[in-house]
């Protein structure tokens, strides 16, 4: 390859990056790993005969799907049953707009929740959902990825649709509108506020927090046992929420301190919070920094 090709190469790969990264972070729930995933499709790419690749993005895309696929296959050959609840590592901007290199992943396809309901499919029906539903990667390549073939692999997509359709509430639309419920949620948790509390909350609302994976908290559900949670144990930190988009969608960071302890994601549904996720897992928070 001349240089003038690898330098094509490298400019097509960098745009590329973004969707690749948003791929790769639908796949694992993870940004470090979804980066790493994409750093591996860049050698991979490297070690092949790129010029003569007819459609770049789409080789890399379906790359970064076998990166993906190989590692969740990994992760559930090796890994025992974490004791408490499992949650994605999030991805959070403070202010208005979000971090340029990250506005494809703050996606609203990519909120905690929706994730959480990813995570308990196959690594065949995650691939194969993430790649059509999500990038409309056509079933024949897929079929190649996952090594079925494309009525199997649309069989899988169809699975996986039912059970996100089933797991994953359609969230509100309207950030504006999200930051109130929110800043209403925060408002009774510092009053201490019961009544507050409960009538922000959907009936069926469902708490999870992840602490780390030797820590067992299960989830609550219903709103008197998540405001009662919610004040027992939390109303002493809500002086300290910062509001950040977190997963595209309206969500507080906890900083007591000069670190964050805490991100806290909601899905707003019909004006009412539906879900509370904290993740509070320190390796999941490391590579967050604030600025003042």
């Amino acid at each position: 390859m001349t240089v003038n090709e690898r330098e094509w190469v490298a400019e097509e790969f960098e745009g590329a990056r973004p969707q690749l990264r948003a791929v790769a972070y639908r796949m694992l729930g993870s940004v470090s790993e979804a980066e790493d995933a994409v750093q591996e499709a860049w050698l991979r790419l490297s070690r092949s005969e790129a010029g003569e690749i007819e459609n770049l993005r789409g080789w890399l895309t379906t790359a970064v799907g076998r990166v993906c696929l190989d590692a969740l296959r990994t992760r559930r050959a090796r890994r025992e049953e974490p004791l408490g609840t499992w949650l994605p590592e999030p991805v959070v901007s403070i202010g208005d707009e979000a971090d340029p290199e990250d506005e494809a992943l703050v996606a609203e396809s990519v909120g905690l929740a929706l994730l959480v309901v990813l995570e308990t499919l196959s690594p065949a029906e995650r691939l194969s959902f993430v790649l059509h539903d999500m990038f409309a990667v056509p079933f024949d390549e897929i079929a190649e990825i996952v090594g079925r073939s494309p009525d199997a692999t649309r069989q899988l997509a169809s699975r996986a649709r039912r059970r996100v359709r089933g797991g994953a509430r359609a969230p509100d639309v309207d950030l504006a509108r999200q930051r109130e419920v929110v800043n209403a949620f925060l408002a009774a948790s510092r009053a201490g506020d019961f009544e507050a509390l409960v009538a922000v909350l959907d009936p069926d609302v469902v708490f999870r927090v992840d602490q780390g994976p030797t820590r067992d908290r299960a989830p609550v559900t219903g709103a008197a046992a998540v405001a009662s949670r919610i004040l027992a144990r939390g109303s002493r930190f809500a002086p300290f929420a910062r509001p950040a988009i977190v997963n595209g969608a309206a969500g507080v960071v906890v900083v007591p301190g000069r670190r964050p302890i805490a991100v806290v994601g909601f899905t707003v549904v019909h004006g009412k919070i539906a879900e509370i996720d904290l993740v509070a897992d320190p390796e999941k928070l490391r590579a967050l920094v604030l600025e003042n």
